[in-house]
Parts: structure tokens; C-alpha cells; sequence
């Protein structure tokens, strides 16, 4: 992706950090840097979630009192967590097949929450502020499609880990991290009675850790609740759903846009189009 959007003539800066976009007359102009540098722009496209966005990023007395009400009850509180293992092989999973079957079955994404009654009791946990103790976990082995990921005949396992509130109602997330990260690996280990055997390493990045290592407002990773009233037409907010917002030249390109969360490029491909059309018509 960085080669090919230097190909196109973009300039990628890192360690870069923006401080507010710049606005004058109702129109962005540019990005103000942590270290006081401005930068000059015909579009400002935030790819940061909507509450950061308008609530950090732009000084609220450029918003219409109605549309900032809008994005502060636009709800964003995260309820899940991510942990990685590096694993000294490939766990074996309690299902048919040799290693090499083993191997492709295992290639594509592994599921746990075996029944909708599961996931309810996974949820009940969160909705009374406690992580689940059986989660329901989104599994994926990379090194089987990616070996380079790690050495000769080893592999890491990426778990996506729900439900995890950003706020517990007994102790923090400094606190029980580690619980957490216990609970995940029991509950995967049900599948896969070797796992703990191999694991070498892992890390837990929790919903705080989302917040402030990411800033990904509430450590929420789709930025903001994939729900009925935030989705589609209503994503991120009624009448604001074309990737544009109430300042002139300020868009949104996230997962915060429809169609929202996940690898998909969709919404920046979308919001490309917008952009495009709208600085044609500029001309």
C-alpha cells in the first residue's frame, strides 16, 4: 500500500502526530502537527474514528450545536480485546484429517461460540461490566498463508477475543489482563489440548490499550457500534453518511463510514470517489 500510493506521488510521514485540523470560514485548509508545523491542503481525509475526529481533532465552536449533539451520543464504548501467541508449532485441533489436511482446514479462520445460547452468556458478562470468562473468540493462524512471520516451524495465532467492556466494574484492565488472557487461552485449549504446551509468548492488547496506544475512541475497533441506528445510511450520523461533514473539505475515510469495520478497504474506496468528484467540480 505505501508503494503504491508513493508511486502516485504521496508522501508518507510517520511519527507525525496531528493536533487539530486547521479551519478558516467554515472550510478545512490544512492539519496543525504536535510540533507546531502546519501543512497546507485542498481535503483534510481523517481516517480516525468520528469521536476523535470531532471531538479531538476539530474545535467544536466550528460544529452546528445539533450535529456536535449527534457525535457525542454516537456510541463508541469498545467490547473487545486482541491477543497474539507466538506458538513453538501448530496446535492440534480435535477434528479429522492428517497434517496436511490439518493445515489448510486450519488456514482459514476458526470459530468459537458453538450456539446462539454461547454468545448470550458471553455477552451477559460484559452487559453487567466483567469480561467473559468463555469467550466467544475469532481465530486466525497467518503463518499458514505467511511463514515469514515467524521462524521455521513456528507460528503465531491471532485471537480476537469478545466480550471485553472498556470498563470493568471490578478492578481495571492493568489489573486483570493477564485473567483475561488466561480465560482465552482455556477456552481455545477446549479445541486444542496442546495449545498451552507451545505457547512461547503472547500479548494482550486490551480495550484501554486500543484507546491509548491506538486511538481508537472508547477502544473500539470498528469506530463505533455496528448497530441499526449507526449503520448504513445512519453511519456515522443521520444526514452525514456520504463520507463528507459540515466543514467544507473535511471527509472521513474510516470504519466509521459505511460500510464500516473490518479489512476491507470499502470505505476509503468510497470515500475516494466522493472526493474526487468533489474536487473535479472545484476545478
Amino acid at each position: 500500500l505505501a508503494a503504491a500510493a508513493r508511486a502516485a506521488g504521496a508522501e508518507i510521514r510517520t511519527e507525525a502526530g496531528v493536533e487539530r485540523v486547521v479551519v478558516k470560514d467554515g472550510r478545512a485548509v490544512g492539519v496543525a502537527l504536535e510540533t507546531g508545523e502546519e501543512i497546507a491542503a485542498r481535503a483534510v481525509v481523517s481516517n480516525a474514528d468520528p469521536r476523535t475526529t470531532f471531538l479531538r481533532l476539530v474545535d467544536p465552536v466550528e460544529l452546528e450545536p445539533d450535529f456536535l449533539a449527534k457525535i457525542r451520543a454516537y456510541r463508541s464504548k469498545g467490547a473487545a480485546a486482541k491477543i497474539n501467541l507466538a506458538l513453538a508449532g501448530l496446535p492440534r485441533f480435535d477434528a479429522p484429517g492428517g497434517d496436511d489436511d490439518r493445515a489448510m482446514r486450519l488456514s482459514g479462520r476458526i470459530h468459537v461460540g458453538p450456539e446462539i445460547d454461547y454468545l448470550e452468556r458471553a455477552f451477559d458478562a460484559a452487559k453487567y461490566g466483567d469480561f467473559s470468562p468463555a469467550p466467544y473468540l475469532d481465530v486466525t493462524i497467518p503463518t499458514l498463508t505467511d511463514p515469514s512471520l515467524a521462524p521455521a516451524g513456528r507460528h503465531v495465532c491471532s485471537i480476537y477475543a469478545q466480550f471485553a467492556p472498556r470498563d470493568l466494574r471490578h478492578g481495571d484492565w492493568t489489573t486483570r489482563r493477564a485473567e483475561f488472557a488466561d480465560a482465552v487461552v482455556k477456552t481455545l485449549a477446549a479445541y486444542a489440548p496442546d495449545l498451552e504446551s507451545l505457547i512461547l509468548a503472547r500479548q494482550i492488547i486490551t480495550p484501554d490499550e486500543l484507546e491509548r496506544e491506538y486511538n481508537l475512541a472508547g477502544g473500539h475497533p470498528l469506530h463505533g457500534e455496528m448497530s441499526l441506528d449507526q449503520f448504513y445510511a445512519f453511519r456515522p450520523v443521520i444526514n452525514w453518511a456520504q463520507y463528507r461533514t459540515p466543514i467544507k473539505d473535511l471527509y472521513l475515510c474510516g470504519a466509521g463510514t459505511h460500510p464500516g469495520g473490518g479489512v476491507t478497504g470499502a470505505p476509503g474506496a468510497n470515500a475516494a470517489r466522493e472526493i474526487l468528484r468533489d474536487l473535479k467540480r472545484a476545478r
